[in-house]
């Protein structure tokens, strides 16, 4: 049996993700929006069975016409990438487009207006 260190593991995975999905378009819905003091935007993508985090660098968000907000739902197109330091993947957004509300937020806002009615 090898032995590996956790360095070379995660280059291994990162080689293999960064290759064979190196260009993703996906839709889901805007979470955890943080626009950085740098002009770099922080989100997570989401579904109502998974997310992915995702970041869109400040060069590259200067093009996008509207400003995202959480339960927005959009269509991305970026790279999947590996963050070694952390192990992480995720998307490096290269366009993003709205499509809409998404259903989770708006699900949410149905609800919150229920309870509200309910006291």
């Amino acid at each position: 049996m090898k032995i590996i260190t956790v360095s070379e593991l995660t280059k291994e995975i990162k080689k293999l993700l960064e290759n064979n999905f190196d260009s993703v378009t996906i839709i889901g819905e805007i979470s955890n929006f943080k626009p950085h003091f740098s002009g770099h935007w922080y989100f997570s993508l989401k579904d109502a069975d998974a997310q992915i985090s995702c970041t869109m660098w400040k060069g590259i968000n200067s093009a996008v016409f509207f400003t995202p907000k959480d339960g927005m739902k959009v269509i991305i197109t970026g790279n999947l990438t590996v963050y070694p330091p952390r192990g992480n993947y995720q998307i490096d957004v290269r366009v993003m487009k709205p499509a809409g509300v998404g259903e989770l937020q708006a699900q949410f806002e149905e609800l919150k207006e229920k309870l509200k009615k309910e006291g």
